[in-house]
């Protein structure tokens, strides 16, 4: 039996291994997920009953014969003297024990591995845990949270008892020490480290933790530190294949550090390592800082002069006769850029429908290459995505057509409703919706420039195909609530857009002149809790807007 569970459980972690990529991206098909693991708790429960009965059989034949063999051996001869007892031993070895092997050899496991087999296509892979692992991170640092507050489930606003244990903690700092991330494995290390400290049971040994923790301090330039912990390994297991030549050679370099310094040692700190002991390294993204500051909340420019300038009112789409009797409520986000939002835009039996019709059709969300020009999936943009058409259901030939009444542009142009659905810190990094082409740096409006370095990685051919020039606005619906994060922000200027079931924002990407309005580079935060079902996107184009939308006068109107 225990090595039938062995191959069983060599089965399951085997099966964990083929999978689709991509599930981490999508709450809605992680859903799929938690009744597919429902179905294989069922089984395997039946697998153990089967298991349960076929023991106790076994168990009822083992006392039977145990009794038997009792009397038996006492004395043979006497025993053997019956012609019963003589006639059943004969039976029993010639049949009866043949029965018992055929019992014992029964796998009542078959059915098990027969419905795990069958899950398996749906399970997810290597990919998908680590960039569940990484998404982790992404939230760590975008809110600015500690290990302590993941592993202990405190996130803000919200507490539960999803704990993370030491050998959690430990996967996730091997993902990032595996990814060259050692900022990350310091912490998550650390985390592990501090668990198993506590005497949490764990299945990792501290020998392997502090391996990884030392190295990878070290490789966050901080010496002292990594002797420190080396040393505390080296006392743990002298005969590590590593840590002693490790050892040595960290003692050489701070010698040799402050040898060239001409400074006396300092030993490390005795404050234990947490988030700000190291600085994050730069990455790609020029405002990091400022994007993620908004994604928090903090940073924000409003300000009582700017509210002053805010209204609400109703909007009948300049005398719409689908707007007339039931017009649509409009407030403003941003004065400029001009953003809006809508209440009611989308019905709850709408959202449901669009839901619905997107489920099968949901796929990793692409970004364009700008220098290929083909759509490609990247770790900035983490969220599947379904393209609806008007003829898929009257429901979306309604809310095109409500985009059009509210808007006063036209949709016969726009590309199809996108509907995204962002996964485990499901996140779009800051990016334009609209196309870029070379533009007057000097150009300005409100006293600030509108070009960066950012405009010169131009784009001017990514929607030649469509032949239906640039995308002149962004009509953006929410379908869900967020318990937390999930903020649509715009960094230029400093706002920030929280979604709400029902609602819809616009603005405009272009000039009325088409040139591209540079203020409008925007971001979807990462989904701290919950399930951000949206953006449903409308990208409205030129084409079919001269008169509709006309041009100004300067190339900032």
């Amino acid at each position: 039996m225990g090595k039938r569970l062995s191959y069983t459980l060599w089965a399951l972690l085997w099966c964990c291994c083929c999978a689709q990529a991509d599930v981490f991206t999508s709450i809605s098909h992680m859903t799929d997920l938690i009744y597919t693991e429902k179905d294989l708790v069922h089984s395997l429960r039946e697998y153990i009953k089967a298991e349960e009965s076929k023991l106790a059989a076994v168990k009822n034949w083992a006392n039977r014969l145990d009794a038997l063999t009792r009397v038996s051996t006492s004395d043979p001869e006497g025993y053997l003297g019956h012609p019963v007892n003589a006639y059943k031993l004969m039976k029993r070895l010639n049949a009866e024990w043949l029965e018992l092997e055929s019992l014992v050899l029964q796998n009542p496991s078959d059915g098990f591995i027969s419905n795990m087999s069958t899950h398996r296509q749906y399970f997810p892979d290597e990919e998908d845990k680590m960039g569940a692992a990484k998404a982790l991170m992404r939230l760590q640092d975008t809110y600015k949270l500690d290990s302590e507050t993941f592993s202990k489930g405190k996130l803000p606003g919200f507490h539960s008892n999803a704990l993370l244990t030491v050998d959690d903690c430990f996967d996730l700092g091997k993902t990032a020490y595996n990814d060259a991330d050692y900022y990350h494995a310091v912490l998550w290390m650390q985390q592990s480290l501090k668990q198993l400290d506590s005497a949490e049971e764990a299945v990792v040994s501290k020998v392997d933790i502090l391996d990884y923790l030392s190295y990878s301090v070290y490789q966050m330039g901080d010496l002292p530190r990594a002797i420190e912990l080396t040393r505390r390994l080296v006392a743990i297991d002298p005969n590590h294949q590593r840590a002693g030549g490790n050892l040595r050679y960290f003692e050489k370099l701070l010698s040799k550090q402050i040898d060239e310094m001409g400074q006396a040692y300092e030993p490390t700190s005795e404050e234990p390592i947490q988030l700000g002991t190291y600085t994050r390294p730069k990455d790609h993204l020029p405002e990091r800082e400022t994007y993620e500051a908004l994604c928090r909340g903090e940073g924000l420019k409003m300000n009582e002069a700017r509210r002053s300038r805010l209204f609400c009112r109703y909007q009948n789409g300049k005398m719409n006769p689908r707007l007339l009797l039931k017009p649509m409520k409009e407030e403003d986000e941003w004065d400029s850029p001009h953003i809006v939002r809508y209440q009611d835009a989308l019905t709850d039996s709408e959202i449901e429908k669009i839901k619905e019709l997107a489920r099968p059709k949901l796929a990793r969300a692409t970004v364009r290459d700008p220098k290929t020009g083909v759509l490609t999936t990247a770790n900035y943009r983490v969220s599947k995505s379904a393209w609806l058409e008007g003829e898929d259901d009257p429901v979306i030939a309604r809310v095109n057509q409500r985009i059009e009444d509210i808007s006063g542009l036209t949709v016969d142009t726009a590309e199809l409703l996108q509907v995204a659905n962002y996964g485990v810190g499901g996140q779009y990094e800051p990016h334009y919706d609209f196309s870029r082409r070379p533009l007057d740096s000097n150009l300005k409006i409100d006293g600030n420039r509108l070009a960066t370095f950012l405009n010169y990685k131009d784009e001017p051919d990514a929607f030649k195909r469509l032949g239906t020039g640039n995308r002149v606005a962004t009509f953006l619906n929410y379908m869900s609530d967020v318990e937390a994060g999930g903020a649509t922000v715009f960094p230029d200027f400093g706002a920030a857009i929280w979604p709400k079931k029902g609602t819809a924002v616009f603005w405009y990407n272009l000039f009325k002149s088409g040139e591209g309005d540079y203020r409008t580079r925007h971001a979807a935060c990462p989904v701290l809790v919950g399930s951000k079902w949206g953006d449903v996107n409308k990208w409205i184009h030129e084409r079919g807007q001269e008169f509709r939308r006309p041009c100004g006068l300067t190339e900032v109107d």
